[in-house]
């Protein structure tokens, strides 16, 4: 046939565009906890760590967006390298680094000290996102 599309083109930019999208959410979620948790009088283990888990949860999702034919599993590896890279990171100090650190994108993106509770806090996360893309009912993801 002349002009036809590949079966299931849609179906991964579709994944992707929705996996991002719940991305935006999670950060939405994961900022308003951080700059409202506490005058909410939220207890500091949730803003921190509830924090910590909506991070990696964005991470999973993301990755998920940019790798949309990937299974669940792999994408759940991904994530959890990233993390513990990113997380392992904090015990390097190189000047240009800290005062990047110091930075709020720096906190956000990075941290700012290094906690293995923080390790456990990204795998609840990650299964977080797991379950949320389970949810959607993706035909091929696994």
């Amino acid at each position: 046939m002349h002009g036809a599309q590949p079966v299931n083109t849609v179906a991964p930019r579709q994944r992707s565009l929705i996996r991002a999208a719940l991305a935006l959410v999670v950060i939405a979620c994961g900022l308003s906890l951080r700059w409202y948790g506490f005058p909410l009088g939220l207890p500091a283990f949730v803003v921190k760590y509830g924090g910590s888990l909506l991070w990696a949860t964005m991470v999973f999702l993301l990755v998920g967006a940019l790798l949309p034919g990937m299974s669940r599993s792999r994408l759940a590896a991904i994530a959890a390298a990233i993390a513990i890279a990113v997380e392992f990171s904090r015990l390097v100090h190189a000047p240009w680094l800290d005062a990047f650190r110091l930075t709020t994108a720096g906190a956000l993106l990075l941290g700012r000290i290094f906690s293995l509770w923080n390790l456990v806090a990204y795998g609840v996360g990650i299964a977080f996102g797991v379950w949320i893309d389970g949810l959607i009912g993706w035909a091929k993801a696994r």
